[in-house]
């Protein structure tokens, strides 16, 4: 009896000994794919307008590199698709916007965006193939503005500066057409990529700086523009925006910190000669 019970107990234990090895050697490779994963670059998604958004986070893509951080940089040419593709996860953070409009677009979709940092200005500016001074502009000359509210009231300020209306008192960039109380020119809204095209067919446009930018308007070529040291360039500075609550993501940090360094703001000096400028 004792006999059988001691070769009972040898078999368990070499069973057991045979079960223990078996699971080490399953273990290890375990740990090898778990460093490998690490190792990984980790991808963001920004989405962006091409000019000068996009070509902006170009420089601050081998930056990112460096803190082995993938960018991925999505393209969009409207005002609408970048934030609907932000809050439905599709991006990580988008960049084409300042912030009047991202807390109008919150409003009016029902919306939580947020936003990391202010990263450049893009002046307004009233742009014309046909004339060559403000004191050009005829009676009834029809003059192009964006057709979103808070470009729109933008847009209406840089009028009432030029002289060529006049808004009800007190209503600012919150202004629209039905707020103009005296006139010598006509208003007619489009959407805000449409207005270097349509610059042709008016006597003239107020276009924001990144559509100016890409139809090639050099800031010289504005007959009026905002003014890049006034409080115009805080109010709407172009912002990184992300969704509410991804501020402290690791990525999120070294994509606002890239950009704001000395190579980028280098490169918008020197690329845009005042059509974009750095507010870092």
């Amino acid at each position: 009896m004792k006999k059988k019970l001691v070769l009972l107990f040898a078999a368990l234990l070499t069973l057991s000994l045979v079960i223990t090895g078996c699971g080490g050697k399953k273990e290890e490779p375990a740990k090898q794919g778990a460093a490998q994963d690490t190792n990984k670059p980790k991808v963001i998604k920004v989405g962006a307008s091409p000019v000068p958004h996009g070509d902006i986070l170009k420089v601050a893509k081998p930056i990112l590199e460096k803190e082995g951080i993938q960018l991925e940089i999505m393209e969009f040419n409207d005002y609408v698709q970048p934030n609907l593709a932000l809050n439905d996860k599709q991006l990580d953070a988008n960049y084409f916007q300042h912030l009047p409009y991202l807390e109008q677009f919150n409003a009016d979709k029902g919306l939580d965006l947020s936003y990391t940092a202010k990263i450049h200005f893009e002046p307004m500016g009233l742009y014309s193939k046909k004339l060559k001074a403000v004191a050009d502009f005829k009676a009834g000359d029809k003059v192009g503005i964006p057709n979103d509210p808070t470009n729109g009231g933008r847009a209406l300020v840089v009028l009432e500066k030029a002289g060529l209306l006049k808004l009800k008192e007190g209503v600012g960039i919150k202004a629209t057409v039905r707020d103009i109380v005296e006139k010598k020119v006509d208003v007619i809204e489009l959407e805000a990529a449409q207005l270097p095209r349509s610059v042709d067919d008016l006597a003239g446009a107020v276009i924001n700086g990144n559509y100016a930018t890409q139809a090639k308007f050099a800031p010289s070529d504005a007959l009026l523009a905002e003014d890049a040291t006034s409080e115009a360039a805080d109010t709407y500075g172009n912002i990184l925006a992300i969704r509410k609550g991804d501020e402290n993501r690791e990525e999120i940090k070294k994509l606002t910190e890239a950009l704001k360094t000395p190579e980028v703001k280098k490169f918008i000096e020197e690329t845009y000669k005042g059509s974009v400028v750095p507010l870092f």
